[in-house]
């Protein structure tokens, strides 16, 4: 494999693969010959941020006022 960038949409299937934990050993050695890990970085806290928002809306909506 050679060292090119990843396209958006493949950061994004690697970090959700890492966080459920079903990353596949080609996959994770692909993603740590990229050149960069900037876009890992800003897609794991995007996710995490999503992820947050997401539980404290079904809470809300559980557990009224």
């Amino acid at each position: 494999m050679d060292n090119t960038k990843s396209g958006l949409w493949d950061v994004v299937k690697s970090v959700a693969a890492s966080v459920f934990g079903v990353q596949s050993s080609a996959n994770r050695e692909r993603d740590f010959k990229q050149q960069s890990f900037i876009p890992f970085v800003v897609v794991g806290v995007i996710f995490f941020i999503i992820l947050i928002v997401s539980l404290i809306l079904i809470v809300s909506v559980i557990i009224p006022d």
